[in-house]
């Protein structure tokens, strides 16, 4: 009985990895139908490549920081309870990749390629599974002081924080090093358009990363006793709260309406456990308003030249996340009060808080050092012509 409980769980999380690594081929085609044609090859390599470094750093470094594991045994040993802690450290992985995966989003179109990939390296081999052993392992007694200060943990059952907002702060601090695209702004501050090159990939690429979303949530539980169809229905009901909301705020403009369902299922991860599905869906709402609302004011109002609102999308919506488990998450709202653990809104609030100051020191340190030592910008001859063109010598159809 116990082997067959084993290997349930062995295919229930290794599913789960699986449709959260089909989510990277959305991250790809999103990217690909926003940024303009002249950058689309540049980001279906990046995506793939930046998958790649990840499984390296978080193999080698990361998964070891964040828990404690590693895996310089022999294969028999390995292999134990049918191999459940490889398709583990699998799930897992492919949740550290989503980071340069967000991240590509916002410095798309005048990045340097290699220094990326170093960058990669460094933030999920050592920044990100930094505060995801806190979240996630307890490290430094943060949680156990949460429990003894406000009688809960800082709970976030998918990572709306630990994930997201991690990838969406890091992403800004790259993105205000980096500097805006050439000719995005002029010299009268005025925005210049650069609309999005295919609507249908853009579309495409959303739809991926929806269904793949359900991976995402709800084998978070990892094993196949913990699965919960609350789980699968709050993030129903998420990304059509967020859907609806980026429609009516954003004026139907096709790219809100394609980011406002990601906007809900970034904003759900965290108390998609613990939500009522009318709490889920008013989280979603507010995070598909928020993203079209942030978006615009990044690039009308403060300058900041973030191609696929990867802030806004991730940063903000993930921290909204994490502070809603805290609200709806309570029995007073029709959440399940956290059950055992209980939830609270001020470890909620602190630890969203604690997961913003890490991403935004780590990402300033990685870019920083990067964009001193080697610099982290193609030339402007080499913007203009096109990272396609630049980096990888060809372009994305023969037309071209």
């Amino acid at each position: 009985m116990e082997a067959l409980i084993s290997s349930n769980d062995v295919l229930f999380v290794l599913l789960g990895a699986i449709m959260v690594l089909a989510m990277h081929a959305g991250f790809a085609f999103l990217e690909v139908g926003t940024v303009r044609k002249k950058n689309q090859v540049n980001a279906l390599v990046k995506i793939m490549v930046d998958f790649s470094v990840s499984t390296i750093a978080y193999f080698f470094i990361g998964y070891s920081i964040a828990y404690g594991v590693n895996f310089f045994s022999g294969a028999e040993v390995l292999a134990a309870k049918n191999g459940y802690g490889l398709v583990k450290f699998f799930f897992l992985l492919t949740f550290a990749a989503a980071i340069p995966a967000i991240v590509s989003g916002g410095i798309a179109e005048r990045a340097r390629f290699n220094p990326q990939l170093a960058a990669t390296f460094l933030i999920v081999g050592f920044v990100y599974p930094f505060f995801e052993g806190i979240a996630w392992n307890d490290h430094f007694g943060i949680q156990q002081w949460f429990i003894t200060t406000f009688g809960a943990k800082f709970h976030d059952f998918a990572g709306s924080v630990v994930v997201h907002a991690m990838g969406g702060w890091i992403a800004l601090a790259a993105v205000i090093l980096l500097g805006a695209r050439q000719g995005r702004y002029g010299k009268d501050g005025r925005l210049h358009a650069h609309p999005p090159s295919n609507i249908p990939f853009l579309a495409l690429g959303a739809w991926i990363l929806t269904v793949g979303w359900f991976g995402f949530n709800v084998m978070s539980a990892q094993s196949i006793q913990g699965i919960s169809g609350l789980v699968a229905v709050n993030s129903l009901m998420a990304l059509v709260g967020g859907t609806l909301a980026a429609l009516v705020m954003g004026k139907n403009d096709p790219g809100f309406v394609h980011n406002g369902p990601l906007a809900g299922l970034v904003a759900v991860c965290a108390g998609s456990d613990v939500m009522h599905p009318l709490g889920a869906l008013v989280t979603g709402g507010v995070a598909g308003m928020l993203f079209v609302w942030a978006f615009t004011l990044t690039q009308n109002r403060l300058k900041i030249d973030d191609v696929l609102g990867v802030w806004p999308l991730h940063g903000l919506c993930g921290a909204w996340g994490g502070i809603a488990a805290g609200i709806f998450g309570a029995k007073a709202l029709g959440g399940t009060g956290g059950g055992a653990d209980g939830i609270s809104f001020m470890s909620q609030l602190l630890g969203t808080g604690l997961g913003i100051v890490i991403a935004l020191i780590g990402g300033v340190l990685v870019y920083g050092t990067l964009k001193k030592l080697i610099g982290i910008r193609l030339s402007q001859e080499e913007e203009f012509d096109g990272a396609d063109l630049s980096i990888h010598k060809i372009a994305a159809s023969a037309d071209d």
